[in-house]
């Protein structure tokens, strides 16, 4: 099966691909020749992911998902949330993100946080949501140099590394995102079978 995974970013594929093995070929935005940014605009990451799947679905006519993911942390009321990638200004940079966060957590000792995905998927014009959380804290300082975004200083539940120190297929198997993507395989693996 063929779906749309509306992202441009290659980390992102390169995950996903990985997860999903060979039943199912992946198409990136630039696949499609879908060059202009997919507007983002909603509060919330399920409304992201909805607006972004429903964009290429419409405008292109491809089976496809979206997904929108926040780190969000408990001590500031879930920041930054749906804001993630943009925290630090719009220029999206991953380290003046991750800074902003250290700074406003220098004198906090409570770091608990999680991340979570949702994932929206349009086959056919209807849509389905899938969920991934996975708790953990914020660490006092980046450490590792695998990942991308906060995966430097974002230390799971139970484990003694960040994301950032963690092997691709270690970091998929309890990641936020590789949680979500399990439901998501799920429902197509018995999808594809209904048909």
């Amino acid at each position: 099966m063929e779906l749309v995974f509306a992202t441009n970013n290659q980390h992102k594929l390169q995950e996903l691909q990985a997860i999903l093995g060979d039943e199912f070929k992946l198409l990136s935005l630039k696949d499609i020749d879908c060059n202009e940014e997919i507007p983002e605009e909603q509060e919330t990451l399920e409304g992201n992911a909805t607006q972004k799947a429903k964009f290429v679905f419409d405008k292109y006519g491809y089976n496809c998902f979206a997904d929108d993911t926040g780190l969000e942390i408990s001590v500031l009321n879930g920041e930054p949330g749906v804001y993630s990638a943009r925290y630090a200004g719009e220029e999206k940079s991953a380290e003046a993100n991750m800074n902003m966060v250290l700074e406003k957590l220098s004198k906090i000792n409570d770091r608990k946080a999680r991340f979570r995905t949702v994932i929206s998927l349009i086959i056919n014009g209807d849509e389905k949501q899938f969920e991934g959380i996975v708790d953990g804290e914020v660490l006092m300082k980046k450490r590792g140099d695998s990942g991308f975004g906060y995966d430097p200083i974002f230390q799971p539940e139970g484990f003694d590394v960040s994301f950032a120190e963690m092997e691709l297929s270690e970091k998929n198997k309890i990641s936020h995102r590789g949680r979500a993507v399990q439901k998501l395989v799920g429902y197509l693996k018995t999808y594809d079978n209904e048909k």
